[in-house]
């Protein structure tokens, strides 16, 4: 991407109207491109390049001497700075930002010191490079969520826990370029007819926005942060987020081909889980990933990620869950995982289990995994279909054969509390087996101390995972061994 277009989204996009209301601007098309017809010419995009250099980050006369003279410095530089420039090769234009800075110093006569200068360099390099204030939360790994709360309320998680950080916007008229930065390149769009919107990051960051009127604090901005490393399942051992034996029963569940549903809360680590069980599908089969925006992170070679689109403004040009689901039949797949199930899509995901796609993937807001199965329930009749309540129960009871419950406990902590078979049907009541509960034995340090333990109770697919060529130890499932209380 050129730095033309990069400024253009950081310094012109979400301006407001007075009153504080996001003004409605023409959604842009993905990598950033103008949309057809609206005058992309070289000629157009300097003038506009022009006014965008006029109108960047103003400031409240309350806001003092230094934003004012980070304004000033940063509208001069924007003007000197060539736009053609690959902002892509972030090292090579820092260094250019860095020589013009010095320039503008010198030529302006302002005296800075050291941590001073090296303060203000980094926030102007920020706005032109990477996402602003945000920036610095975004570079630090030990970080796992951030959360805007209009310009001047800004919380993050670390290790389970919020805590509140020293950084504000200047303005909500600084979150909304920040947040049209994000959204613009991905040809979402986000202003006052579509006031909230779901995108991600280059590095594949969860984002969601919400602006006014439906926010009345101002812009609100919630970014799920994407691990460059991603969690292994030998540190979500050593975490103690699960036991070496379930690891071993969930791995032998996933390649015998049985279908699988993570149950859990928000910030529960449901898609971790997802991520680490995926790890264990075989290198030579398809699979087929959907998702509202894409953040799994699966490592096979052949995987095709499809991403649902919302609609464009004149409401048209939508495309679903549900449709992508539906279209991903026609794909050959040999797996499908679905980031997770919101709506009638559901319906759609278990029929895919029950003809033929074994060893599918998804997850699903519940607290256990008995409410994992009437959220199921609800979430099929959300597809308009009028179907009985027992036949959706039968569909569920054929394709679904494991959940995992996943829990963030009280003191920030992942865990798997849960791992159940679905047994069938008595009735119309659909069977449960619990093979694996989390006991807690007490606590330390504020720390819970606990571990998934087998209940000693083998699940009825096994011959599934033995017809499979895997045969699991019955010490796995506690068999054979002394309960210590």
């Amino acid at each position: 991407m050129s730095l033309l277009r990069r400024i253009e989204q950081g310094q012109g996009s979400g301006g407001q109207q007075d009153g504080g209301t996001p003004s409605s601007s023409p959604p842009k098309q993905p990598g950033g491109a103008a949309p057809s017809g609206s005058g992309g010419g070289d000629s157009s995009r300097l003038s506009s390049l022009q006014a965008r250099r006029v109108s960047a980050p103003i400031t409240s006369p309350q806001a003092g001497s230094y934003f004012d003279l980070k304004t000033r410095v940063q509208n001069k530089l924007l003007a000197e700075i060539d736009p053609s420039m690959d902002a892509t090769k972030t090292d090579e234009v820092r260094r250019t930002i860095q020589d013009l800075f010095e320039q503008i110093l010198a030529e302006e006569n302002i005296v800075l010191s050291r941590p001073e200068r090296a303060r203000l360099f980094e926030q102007i390099a920020a706005e032109i490079l990477g996402l602003g204030p945000l920036q610095t939360l975004l570079e630090d790994d030990t970080i796992t969520e951030i959360m805007v709360n209009g310009p001047k309320n800004i919380y993050i998680e670390r290790k389970g826990k919020l805590h509140r950080v020293p950084i504000t916007f200047e303005s909500n008229e600084h979150v909304m370029r920040i947040i049209d930065r994000i959204v613009a390149p991905l040809g979402r769009r986000i202003d006052e007819s579509s006031p909230y919107v779901d995108a991600r990051l280059q590095d594949g960051s969860r984002v969601n926005a919400v602006i006014p009127p439906i926010s009345l604090v101002g812009p609100v901005l919630t970014i799920r942060k994407f691990s460059k490393n991603p969690i292994s399942i030998e540190q979500m051992i050593q975490f103690g987020s699960i036991t070496n034996e379930a690891v071993q029963f969930l791995k032998a569940c996933v390649e015998a081909r049985l279908n699988i549903v993570i149950s859990g809360g928000t910030g529960s680590g449901k898609t971790t889980l997802l991520n680490v069980l995926s790890g264990f599908i075989p290198d030579d089969e398809r699979i087929i990933t959907i998702e509202n925006a894409a953040e799994l992170q699966l490592r096979q070679e052949h995987v095709v990620t499809l991403e649902s689109r919302p609609p464009n403004i004149e409401g048209r040009g939508e495309v679903s869950i549900r449709d992508l689901v539906m279209n991903s039949l026609r794909m050959r797949p040999e797996r499908i995982i679905v980031g997770e199930c919101r709506g009638g899509e559901t319906l759609d995901m278990l029929q895919a289990m029950n003809t033929g796609h074994d060893g599918s993937m998804t997850t699903a807001h519940a607290n256990s995994p008995r409410d994992a199965i009437a959220r199921i329930e609800t979430m099929c009749l959300m597809a308009g279909m009028d179907l009985p309540v027992r036949a959706i129960r039968e569909q569920i009871a054929g394709a679904v054969d494991v959940i995992c419950q996943q829990a963030r406990m009280r003191d920030g902590s992942r865990k798997v509390t849960t791992i159940t078979e679905i047994s069938g049907m008595e009735g119309d009541v659909i069977t449960m087996t619990d093979i694996f509960v989390f006991e807690q034995t007490g606590t330390e340090n504020g720390r819970i101390i606990g571990r998934t333990r087998p209940t000693g109770l083998r699940p009825k697919f096994m011959d599934k995972i033995e017809l499979a060529g895997i045969h699991l130890p019955p010490s796995i499932f506690g068999i054979g061994e002394r309960r210590r209380y």
